[in-house]
């Protein structure tokens, strides 16, 4: 619109300075009125060219407008119907600009006054007419088709401009619900947001209660030995103190995972021997299988497993494959674990034996889902295996499992061997 309005104002008085220089300005009578209503109209546009500008758009397209119409209305008056409609750049203008700018209302309005202006312009032309002798009649001839001419150019005008606001309007609606349909997906994010959210924290919650009752289990199982310890001597009392101890560092090691959960801790790796750790760690897991399950370690002959894991964690790990082990063999039975070293592969390979019940296929395929479990209510959370499976993800080792029904379960676990540089 800005350049339909600077294009008006500067080629209308270029035109005329074009004729006046060049082809010659004809004698033709209201010359001078042509001359003024163009040099108005032309002003007019500069204007509402300077109101759009400063974003006064309606006021603007409707001075314009007006002054369009005036300027046709005196032209009119001053050279008649004839004259006039020798071009009707302005006229069919004001239609269009009309409708598709200010709407149906002004561009009904704009058309009646363009009557008003033929009425006025055949007017004048009759009246030349009845001075020279001439019919009148003739003045108006041409009124019948030059109205219906420019009714269907407004009606056409008319439902384009229609179309157009309809489709305006569905634009929209479409934009309104486009934005509410946004609100709603963000509400839905945020929900799934905060339902994973306690999801998570679930989870950890659920492996926390897990690792600690495998830690007390430990705990409890030197305090229930406490009369044949105490009958045993000195040194057995010390030597489960000293289990106690450690399984308290461990519960401690847990609750502080807990604290860590929210910035996703993968605990502190450090440079230990699996096979060295593991000796240490036998008595612990001798306490939690108990007295019916008999707990044997194979170690391989003056091999170190030097790994890099948070050893916490690999702890950890032991006991919830113990744990579920004994849960394995409710009568009682046999857990080997077993260590030796893959040095072509470069792992450490800690292997889990237990004389148990073993597993269907169907069973196995799902046992390091997160709360997969078959055992009754209260009595297991499905969480062990799961932090088995993280804990070697993180460390970038490997888990196999082997299990059928009756001939027990075997878990060979497959850590990267790390030694220390210089080593």
């Amino acid at each position: 619109m800005q350049l339909l309005l600077l294009f008006m104002a500067s080629m209308l008085p270029a035109n005329w300075l074009y004729h006046a220089l060049i082809v010659g300005l004809p004698a033709t009578r209201g010359i001078d009125v042509l001359f003024a209503a163009d040099m108005a109209t032309a002003l007019s546009a500069g204007v509402a060219f300077a109101l759009v500008r400063c974003g006064k758009f309606h006021l603007a397209i409707t001075l314009f407008l007006s002054m369009l119409l005036l300027g046709m209305a005196a032209s009119a008056l001053a050279v008649g119907f004839q004259l006039l409609m020798f071009d009707q750049t302005h006229i069919l203008l004001s239609l269009v600009v009309g409708g598709l700018v200010l709407g149906r209302q002004a561009l009904w309005t704009i058309f009646s006054t363009l009557q008003v202006v033929f009425g006025i312009g055949m007017a004048v032309d009759a009246h030349r007419l009845a001075v020279t002798g001439k019919p009148i009649a003739i003045a108006f001839g041409n009124a019948p088709s030059v109205v219906l001419s420019y009714l269907v150019i407004t009606v056409v005008i008319d439902r384009c401009v229609h179309a157009l606001l309809k489709a305006l309007k569905e634009s929209k609606t479409r934009g309104e619900q486009l934005v509410a349909e946004i609100a709603e997906r963000e509400r839905a994010q945020s929900q799934l947001f905060h339902a994973q959210k306690m999801e998570a924290v679930g989870r950890v919650a659920g492996g926390i209660a897990h690792d600690f009752d495998n830690i007390l289990s430990v705990i409890l199982g030197y305090a229930a030995a406490r009369e044949r310890l105490a009958g045993a001597g000195t040194r057995a009392l010390l030597e489960a103190l000293e289990g106690i101890e450690q399984a308290t560092r461990r519960a401690m090691t847990v609750s502080r995972r807990l604290l860590t959960f929210s910035r996703d801790d993968r605990g502190q790796p450090e440079h230990f021997d699996a096979d060295l750790v593991l000796r240490e760690f036998a008595p612990m897991l001798q306490q939690l299988c108990g007295a019916r399950v008999r707990v044997e370690l194979q170690h391989a002959p003056d091999v170190a497993l030097p790994v890099l894991m948070d050893r916490s964690r690999f702890e950890l790990m032991l006991l919830n494959l113990a744990a579920n082990a004994r849960d394995a063999m409710p009568s009682g039975g046999r857990l080997r674990i077993s260590t030796d070293s893959d040095a072509t592969n470069g792992y450490a390979v800690l292997t889990l034996t237990d004389t148990g019940m073993g597993m269907e296929p169907q069973i196995r395929q799902h046992i390091f889902e997160p709360f997969y479990t078959t055992k009754p209510v209260h009595q297991g959370t499905g969480l062990g295996l799961d932090v088995v499976s993280r804990v070697m993800d993180d460390c970038g080792g490997v888990i196999e499992v082997d299990s059928a029904p009756g001939r027990g379960t075997r878990f060979t676990l497959k850590v990267p061997l790390q030694r220390r540089a210089g080593n």
